[in-house]
């Protein structure tokens, strides 16, 4: 009887999810089209980059080949680099027609994490460069756009209004960890940030993904600038938090990303994957150990019931408790395919999820786990 209870209310949980979680498991929000505005306003595009010789030539390089048709300047925020990413930089925007100016990030200063303390100088030698600017796109040193991207930005931004437009780049998806991984992750994040709630300026809800995000300059004035959120370690979904509460009609949108934003940081290894979600985990959670408990016990209840119970049928004999196990299984599946499908992803991995969230529980414990050793928040050389 137990065991019945607990399957039904699995599977009650996850149809709330699918009728009552803001539709995010139809990763429908995407760019599309817009008509072009009257006049193109004027673009300043800043690039924090630590140690980004594998990727700041051929970001660079998309910046100097977009088909923007405004003005476009590019401010690369060089923070302490030890690889060439500077002179890397320089050289792929050799001949090129845009502006492009390469900075040197001073030392860190107290109370700021070291990218949105290089974004603060890139926004300062920006606002000089640039004066002009109606936008600010702010972008990952690893993040590839497409030709078209900042030009579709632009239009849906005019179009609507929005103070932040922001897109969730494509990951690298490949191998063995990074096709049972990152589409989870992409799925994960909508659910704890449901896009079409996000997007709706009624709705007490704001999120944006780093890798891109094209905000306006009077918005960003308005909350002060970075320095309002220049401690957050999730400092894109501080910032649209920021922007979304200035007043009460400001509009944000969040969409996912095809080929108009990929991301080239390499995923193949576990431990990619691993360093990346423990190192803001914990601060998701307000670094409360209340959180992580209910954290561990809510994933454990919600992905791992319906497998466990489903196959071993033969074990506790309770047909009843299965049906309802797989039928929560089977929602839980349906609500992970459309994200799979972004990513060329075969219909028969909607089933492997249950471990997809075990490896991200486990990565979780391992947050909080680095936090309590003081060293949480590792990123590129700095501990916060």
């Amino acid at each position: 009887m137990m065991l019945t209870f607990i399957s039904l209310a699995s599977l009650g949980a996850w149809l709330w999810l699918y009728l009552a979680r803001g539709g995010f498991w139809r990763a429908d929000q995407r760019l599309g089209a817009a008509a072009p505005p009257a006049q193109w306003p004027t673009i300043a595009a800043v690039v924090p980059a630590r140690d980004e010789a594998a990727s700041i030539g051929a970001v660079v390089s998309a910046y100097m080949e977009s088909d923007y048709r405004g003005a476009l300047s590019l401010v690369v925020a060089d923070d302490h680099s030890a690889d060439g990413t500077a002179d890397i930089a320089k050289s792929a925007a050799e001949g090129a027609a845009r502006d492009i100016e390469i900075i040197s990030v001073p030392d860190l200063s107290p109370g700021w994490s070291g990218k949105l303390w290089a974004v603060q100088a890139g926004l300062r030698q920006a606002a000089d460069a640039a004066p002009d600017a109606k936008y600010i796109l702010l972008t990952d040193a690893d993040i590839v756009l497409a030709k078209d991207t900042i030009t579709r930005l632009v239009a849906r931004a005019e179009r609507d209004n929005l103070a932040l437009a922001s897109l969730m780049a494509r990951l690298d998806a490949r191998g063995t960890w990074g096709a049972l991984l990152i589409p989870a992750f992409i799925y994960f994040f909508q659910k704890l940030y449901p896009f079409p709630r996000a997007n709706d300026p009624t709705e007490n809800l704001a999120a944006a993904a780093g890798g891109c995000m094209l905000v306006r300059v009077n918005a960003l004035r308005k909350i002060g600038g970075v320095e309002k959120i220049k401690g957050d370690l999730i400092d894109d979904c501080a910032l649209a938090r920021a922007i979304k509460d200035a007043t009460p009609s400001t509009k944000i949108w969040l969409g996912l990303a095809n080929d108009e934003a990929v991301s080239m940081r390499d995923n193949r290894a576990l431990s990619s994957i691993w360093n990346m979600v423990a190192r803001t985990a914990y601060a998701q959670l307000n670094f409360s150990p209340l959180l992580l408990a209910g954290t561990v016990l809510g994933m454990a209840f919600i992905y791992l019931t319906p497998p466990l119970v489903a196959l071993t049928l033969g074990w506790h004999g309770d047909m009843t408790a299965a049906l309802f196990a797989l039928s929560a299984w089977a929602v839980m599946a349906y609500t992970y395919w459309p994200t799979l499908k972004l990513y060329c992803r075969p219909p028969w991995e909607t089933a492997a999820l249950p471990v997809a969230a075990t490896l991200y529980t486990a990565m979780t414990f391992s947050s909080a786990l680095r936090h309590w050793q003081g060293r949480g928040g590792q990123w590129k050389g700095r501990t916060y």
